[in-house]
């Protein structure tokens, strides 16, 4: 697992670590190395921007990003390309899935919001592996929604760069960042490279006093 430097609650899985929400297994193998209960919170992700706010373990429904206050519970997402943002308040967490739809239509701004409607302050935001804007390639709908990002691949066509465009919807918070790219790394899944069912995990909790 990835633990960011600095974090209370933030660790970011790669293709060895296996996918803790939907596999048991892995999920108490990732549980024990994290020293988090066993018993995770997670959503049905559907590319958009709500963000679930989440009191008990189990499924949250239809929703990108999960929010809680609530100590010992960890929450998951799931991703093979896509970025996965964790963002640390002073008494909250959230954990953010973010595609190119969900950076458009704003569910990391969301999830900033999350946090301060429980009464709290966003502090500090992690942001794990993702494809880099050196093989994401994309056309022009992806290339018009997110305008202050366009790059280019190593191969010449036109592409984003989606971690930039998380970190600028962050706000100015302290940011630490993971420029691993899924395409590029074989030891992290991407749906791209691969067409693969299998998705890393970014997991995030609230510790226990």
């Amino acid at each position: 697992m990835i633990r960011p430097a600095g974090f209370r609650g933030a660790a970011f899985g790669d293709a060895s670590d296996g996918n803790g929400r939907d596999d048991v297994h892995a999920r108490e193998v990732i549980s024990t190395e994290l020293s988090i209960s066993t018993e995770w919170a997670f959503v049905r992700q559907v590319h958009g921007a709500v963000v679930a706010r989440v009191e008990r373990t189990g499924s949250a429904g239809d929703a990108d990003g999960l929010v809680t206050d609530r100590p010992g519970l960890p929450m998951v997402i799931a991703t093979a390309d896509c970025v996965p943002v964790i963002i640390e308040g002073d008494r909250s967490i959230a954990v953010v899935h973010a595609g190119w739809r969900g950076v458009a239509a704003g569910v990391i701004p969301a999830g900033l919001d999350a946090i301060r409607e429980r009464g709290d302050t966003p502090r500090r935001a992690a942001i794990g592996p993702s494809i880099g804007p050196c093989c994401y390639e994309v056309g022009e709908e992806v290339l018009a929604a997110i305008p202050h990002h366009t790059s280019t691949t190593t191969f010449g066509t036109p592409s984003v760069d989606l971690r930039g465009a998380a970190e600028r919807q962050l706000g100015g918070l302290e940011v630490w960042r993971s420029d691993r790219c899924t395409f590029t790394e074989p030891d992290l899944w991407s749906y791209r490279r691969d067409g693969t069912p299998h998705r890393q995990i970014a997991v995030a909790w609230v510790p226990e006093r």
